[in-house]
């Protein structure tokens, strides 16, 4: 039963990553509609519609380790749900690409919130041996998130001139049922301790959630990492080597095209020679793939590490990038060759970065400062993530795919080299334990 309670809890907590993923994918149905309807430039595209929300997503990011010091992990979760209910429908009832913008950057804030606070929370109720798998739910949840979008795209583009408004307009419905569930979590017994100095709470948690030893011994343990060295500033040098990490791992993440993909696949499949409508379907594939692939990430994240697994995904990356790179310079075009090789881009992602980012950049920070180090890193993702969104409708404008898609292998040969050669494994160990490892 307490087992039980433990998965509810991490599950509940992750579908904040559905209405993230949702949320990220269900403008790729609306981008060239909107574009149509309100006539306007590439760049004014990029920037007001189809990056917006991520732009909200950096601040949410940057500043998301506030809330969840301040008010608990659990509140800024439910903060959360609110602001992508209300995203949704104002989106969904947008009048010009102002209000639609504005709309899009509050979703954009609770994304990038739930990159901070979902993995945190999770990482701080999960033992030791448990804790990838159950971090990564946030993972599968974005994805599933994503597959439905595309789905839900896919289904809606055929009933009218304004079915983007329903495309985005759904999403209420998950952020509803999110908000009706959250409440029942409980909160973070290390933000208790540390955070509240609430022991008794944390106590009944402890004990809620089953975790081997007596509660007491856990206290303890938590209560040992509250020292001078493990607070304060994480831009102080004794937190160099996990900003370090968390920088490089939030970087070649977007670095691998991944955000470009998502958002701009149906784009990329129309220019590979695929009509409208089998460009949305393929597009859907790529979710799929990714569910799929993830499914197998949180089965073998805590048997191969984190480390393993993005040695394996950069392989991955590699040469499907290089092949969708040839395919576009060569203008081979030859029916579903480039959604195939993208759909083994898609499942390296899942199996690698998709699933080791944010249980990595959660496991590597101390108690006292893992809300802001999982602000750090996540804001380098997203700010990565926004400026390449930012820039691809102008880029797509002035080459074709083979240029790009070759950067991005160029920088995941880069991703490789890190991963043999400077990235730790985290596996097994103990949130404290991997404290006293990375800070000295």
């Amino acid at each position: 039963m307490k087992s039980n309670t433990l998965w509810y809890w991490a599950i509940v907590a992750s579908l904040a990553g559905f209405l993230f993923g949702f949320d990220t994918a269900v403008i790729s149905g609306a981008d060239k509609p909107i574009q149509g309807l309100w006539q306007h430039s590439d760049l004014f595209h990029g920037f007001f519609i189809m990056s917006m929300a991520l732009w909200g997503t950096v601040l949410g990011a940057m500043f998301g380790g506030i809330p969840c010091d301040k008010f608990g992990r659990k509140k800024t979760l439910i903060w959360i749900g609110l602001l992508f209910m209300v995203s949704a429908l104002g989106s969904a009832l947008a009048f010009d690409p102002y209000s639609f913008s504005f709309f899009r950057f509050i979703g954009g804030l609770g994304v990038g919130a739930s990159s901070v606070a979902v993995p945190t929370y999770i990482s701080e109720i999960s033992p030791a041996d448990r804790r990838g798998r159950l971090v990564i739910l946030y993972q599968f949840s974005l994805v599933l998130g994503i597959l439905i979008a595309y789905v839900s795209n896919f289904l809606l583009a055929g009933i009218g001139d304004q079915a983007w408004r329903w495309m985005l307009g759904v999403e209420a419905i998950p952020a509803a049922a999110y908000l009706l569930m959250i409440f029942g979590v409980a909160e973070s017994p290390r933000w208790l301790v540390l955070m509240k100095k609430d022991e008794s709470g944390a106590k009944d948690v402890i004990q809620r959630l089953g975790i081997a030893g007596a509660p007491e011994e856990a206290i303890a343990a938590i209560k040992e990492s509250d020292s001078e060295q493990s607070k304060g500033s994480i831009l102080t040098s004794r937190f160099r080597k996990p900003v370090v990490l968390a920088f490089l791992v939030a970087f070649f993440n977007q670095l691998s095209g991944i955000n470009f993909v998502i958002y701009y696949a149906p784009r990329i499949f129309e220019s590979a020679g695929l009509g409208a409508s089998t460009a949305l379907l393929s597009t859907a594939g790529i979710g799929l793939i990714n569910l799929l692939f993830t499914m197998l990430g949180i089965y073998l994240i805590d048997k191969a590490g984190r480390k393993k697994l993005l040695i394996i995904g950069s392989v991955g990356y590699i040469l499907s990038l290089a092949m969708v790179s040839r395919v576009f310079l060569l203008e081979a075009f030859g029916g579903f060759e480039v959604p195939v090789y993208l759909f083994v881009f898609i499942a390296s992602h899942a199996i690698g970065q998709g699933a080791i980012i944010w249980v990595f950049i959660s496991e590597i920070f101390p108690n006292h400062v893992r809300a802001n180090g999982q602000a750090f890193g996540s804001s380098v993702h997203w700010v990565f993530a926004a400026l390449i969104t930012l820039l691809m409708p102008y880029v797509l404008a002035k080459f074709n795919g083979g240029p790009i898609f070759a950067f991005f292998a160029g920088m995941m040969v880069l991703q490789l080299i890190f991963a043999l050669f400077f990235m730790p494994e985290t596996k097994g160990k103990s949130l404290e334990a991997l404290e006293k490892e990375m800070v000295k």
